[in-house]
């Protein structure tokens, strides 16, 4: 079986799986960003995030926190398997210049080439040790500030990065009806399904009541809501 064949099946069986993740769907942020990649022939996302502002520990309020509570931001992660090295390194390309500097290539045994976006814009802060809360009220704001700052730039970056990949995707095309080949014709609209502007309060960190959905716990400390 030669590559391209290989990596049509593998497509194939991609898109046939079951998505196992909480959410179980898209996050609404980047649908247009994996709607791009996944009609193009040379590509097909394999996991995504578009980010998120978490609390991790066994409840939703600091103040309930049992165990070593920790504040996250966790920005725009995307895994891409490409056809072949060129087509990664055009992805590659335009990740590193859209801010996803920490972004690179993977190429399995199988021949599988996998090309992972992603940032160095990180936030993991601890709030309690052992149950003992560490910070005051005023440096969970300043926490808050700084996640949603990084949020609204991690949001900026991704609509860079799909305007580069839009671009950087014709100007392929171009090339290969240039050469003689046919390919798709990727162009599409940066419209996003969902977006909103609200952020995440500090009043939702520090808020003195329990939750036994962890779900509810990721989800309602995400910048948008």
């Amino acid at each position: 079986m030669d590559h391209g064949h290989a990596f049509t099946q593998w497509k194939k069986h991609c898109f046939s799986k079951v998505d196992f993740s909480k959410k179980g769907t898209i996050d609404d942020e980047i649908y247009p960003v994996v709607c791009l990649i996944n009609d193009s022939s040379d590509y097909f996302t394999t996991s995504s995030c578009s980010g998120r502002i978490i609390l991790i520990d066994g409840v939703l309020g600091l103040q309930k926190a049992s165990g070593n509570a920790v504040f996250k931001f966790e920005p725009f992660v995307l895994h891409v398997q490409c056809k072949d090295i060129e087509s990664a390194k055009i992805l590659h390309s335009v990740a590193v210049n859209s801010g996803f500097r920490n972004s690179g290539v993977s190429i399995g045994k199988r021949g599988k080439i996998i090309m992972a976006v992603r940032s160095t814009h990180c936030l993991e802060v601890p709030l309690s040790h052992r149950g003992e809360v560490l910070v005051n009220e005023n440096y969970i704001h300043f926490l808050v500030q700084i996640a949603n700052q990084k949020m609204a730039e991690n949001v900026t970056r991704i609509k860079r990065f799909y305007d580069g990949l839009q671009v950087a995707l014709q100007a392929a095309v171009s090339s290969s009806m240039a050469t003689g080949k046919d390919k798709k014709n990727t162009k599409t609209v940066w419209n996003p399904r969902k977006t909103q502007d609200s952020v995440v309060e500090e009043s939702q960190i520090l808020a003195n009541k329990s939750n036994d959905s962890e779900d509810y716990l990721e989800t309602s400390l995400t910048i948008f809501s």
